[in-house]
């Protein structure tokens, strides 16, 4: 039965070839946006580098204070991580960083831009960075104030050249020179919250560990011993809020979250929430219009199509063919040509991602079709082509016999 509706589908694209353009052209435009965006999203979501261990990772981006009329909201001090969250004693390990700080470094007469961030030991520990060259920096030789750094693969090449050693030797950053410890993989744009250039022992700073302020520019990962411990690590923390003390007199409410990855990667700062739902709500609006249009004027053309159809409609209602199966036959038709347009998509997504990885417009991101964007794309057609035919197969199935030979 199956193999009919196929040949019955081909012989509809070749009866009205200005019609199946449009057709397909808007299927396949449709699901090639829609890949792009979910290869994306796959890339954001799913790509665990150096972050490997995300899955029992508790991340802690900020804090806010409010007051009437008034509000004051950052990243962590180094104060407020040296008093209140190395001091928890439900996570297995806690690695805390900077937030980027944008230099530049010369070398040979070139002006290279350089974003660097502090970092503890224990960072290493937590993260899997991935090392072509050397070894991370040792507890002792951030306790003894060393000037070392690990840098990323494109610092390297830029700096000392592609390919060439980096270990050993140092790099000039502002008046300082840092001896190169190790070099890592390069981590990619999506990663924001740990991307850098450089990563520097936190202790060479300027920031004083013991600030009272709660409002500076450092993040914190707490690593739980299994997944379980997640919500005791989030149930310790959201006490620590409860009993911190207002920094000022002017502020009666202290906002702050430790969050899975997802949730701390859109909150943007935003300790309340409103910014994820923003996100979603965003992103719904944004496929729902991708989808709608196409949706309307597929349903358009098969309406189109089944009117043309009208009299082996009406033949084959004379014979006995119940609605039911004209129905299942029109919304099968659909799926199979929407499958084709979907084939001419993932060409035209594979087209797209090529010249957006060709223009790095985010450093270090290359975005793939695999096997979660393809299912997603599978997903896409079957719904797509299930909408798009439902409506003009019900009212096929309610067309008159006598009108239908008539038309």
């Amino acid at each position: 039965m199956l193999k009919n509706y196929f040949k019955i589908a081909i012989a509809v694209l070749k009866r009205r070839k200005f019609f199946t353009f449009i057709s397909l052209f808007g299927i396949s435009f449709t699901l090639a946006t829609l890949l792009v965006l979910t290869s994306f999203l796959d890339k954001v979501i799913n790509d665990e580098y150096p972050d490997a261990k995300r899955s029992r990772s508790i991340y802690v981006t900020g804090i806010e204070e409010r007051g009437k009329g008034t509000r004051s909201s950052s990243a962590l001090s180094l104060g407020y991580v040296n008093k209140y969250i190395l001091h928890m004693k439900t996570p297995a390990a806690i690695a805390f960083h900077s937030m980027q700080i944008g230099t530049n470094a010369y070398h040979n007469g070139k002006k290279i831009s350089v974003n660097y961030k502090f970092v503890n030991s224990v960072f290493w520990d937590i993260m899997e960075f991935d090392f072509l060259q050397g070894k991370p920096f040792s507890a002792q030789q951030v306790n003894s104030l060393d000037k070392v750094a690990v840098i990323s693969q494109d610092l390297s090449d830029a700096y000392f050249g592609i390919g060439e050693p980096a270990v050993g030797k140092y790099l000039e950053v502002g008046n300082d020179k840092y001896r190169i410890s190790g070099v890592v993989k390069n981590v990619p744009a999506t990663a924001y919250m740990l991307n850098g250039d450089m990563y520097i022992p936190y202790t060479l700073s300027q920031d004083n560990p013991n600030e009272q302020t709660y409002f500076g520019s450092w993040n914190a990962v707490l690593l739980a011993r299994s997944k379980s411990d997640m919500p005791l690590i989030q149930k310790e923390y959201e006490d620590i809020i409860a009993r911190l003390p207002h920094s000022d007199k002017r502020f009666t409410k202290t906002l702050s979250n430790a969050d899975e990855y997802l949730d701390a990667y859109m909150r943007a700062g935003n300790q309340d929430g409103k910014s994820k739902t923003w996100i979603y709500t965003a992103l719904g609006i944004f496929v729902f219009l991708i989808v709608l249009l196409p949706v309307v004027n597929l349903v358009n053309i098969n309406i189109t199509r089944i009117m043309e159809r009208s009299s082996e409609i009406a033949v084959r209602k004379a014979f006995g063919a119940t609605a039911n199966t004209l129905v299942y036959q029109f919304i099968v038709e659909n799926i199979i040509l929407t499958l084709l347009g979907g084939l001419f998509g993932l060409l035209l997504a594979q087209f797209f991602l090529w010249i957006l990885n060709g223009a790095a417009l985010l450093t270090n991101v290359h975005l793939t079709l695999n096997l979660t964007v393809l299912f997603t794309g599978l997903l896409i057609c079957l719904i797509f082509g299930f909408l798009s035919g439902v409506y003009p197969a019900w009212r096929m199935s309610r067309f008159p016999i006598i009108k239908a030979l008539k038309a």
